[in-house]
């Protein structure tokens, strides 16, 4: 009877801590869920001048607005993770073929590893930041995802020389911003009369969640 009665209650003491193991390791799993890291993206970007700019006379001096929702779907920020070196860009045989044109001359040529932003939180980097001091040339550049991948920017060009087509006197800032829906390995171009955008996103291979 004794034997019967330990083996009872040898059996409720597993029964208890099972359920108390049980208990404790789901909130365990759901925490390494929600700590699991964001996606880490690849950006490339060629800015190039446009010597042969048509267009006329134009108030060049207004400023663009992005296409957008007015307020963010969620305050997330992204995040700068490193910068890509230039022995890893992917689009150097468009620079090269730039380069060797008369009528487009690539101002900047960088890349580098970051983590998005909420859709419509209009969050990125400055020029100065990604790409060091580029004459004539400022601005954020910014990547969003929402329900899709949004990569967009907010560019100023000033130069002393503006393309004769265009009409503007020196010193003009051309201003450039836009928002598109963006996916892996396409080059996108982002046009404007006096310059131009080619951009490039991929997954990175590392998802560190920045810094």
């Amino acid at each position: 009877m004794t034997s019967l009665v330990h083996s009872r209650l040898r059996a409720l003491a597993a029964a208890l801590l099972l359920a108390l193991v049980s208990g404790l390791s789901a909130p365990r799993a759901a925490q390494a869920q929600t700590a699991a890291p964001p996606t880490v993206y690849n950006i490339e970007v060629i800015v190039f001048r446009n010597l042969s700019g048509q267009g006329g006379a134009e108030d060049w001096g207004a400023k663009a607005v992005a296409r957008g929702p007015d307020t963010p779907e969620a305050p997330v920020t992204g995040k700068f993770v490193q910068a890509i070196p230039a022995a890893q860009f992917q689009l150097n045989d468009i620079a090269a073929k730039l380069q060797n044109t008369t009528n487009y001359q690539p101002l900047a040529h960088f890349a580098w590893q970051q983590t998005a932003s909420s859709w419509g939180s209009r969050a990125g980097f400055t020029v100065a930041k990604l790409a060091g001091n580029v004459p004539g040339l400022t601005g954020v550049i910014y990547l969003e995802r929402g329900t899709y991948l949004h990569l967009g920017m907010t560019l100023n060009y000033q130069t002393s020389n503006p393309p004769p087509g265009l009409t503007a006197t020196p010193g003009t800032v051309f201003n450039l911003s836009e928002s598109r829906r963006i996916k892996y390995f396409e080059r996108n171009y982002f046009d404007h009369p006096a310059f131009g955008v080619i951009t490039l996103v991929t997954p990175a291979k590392a998802s560190t969640g920045g810094r």
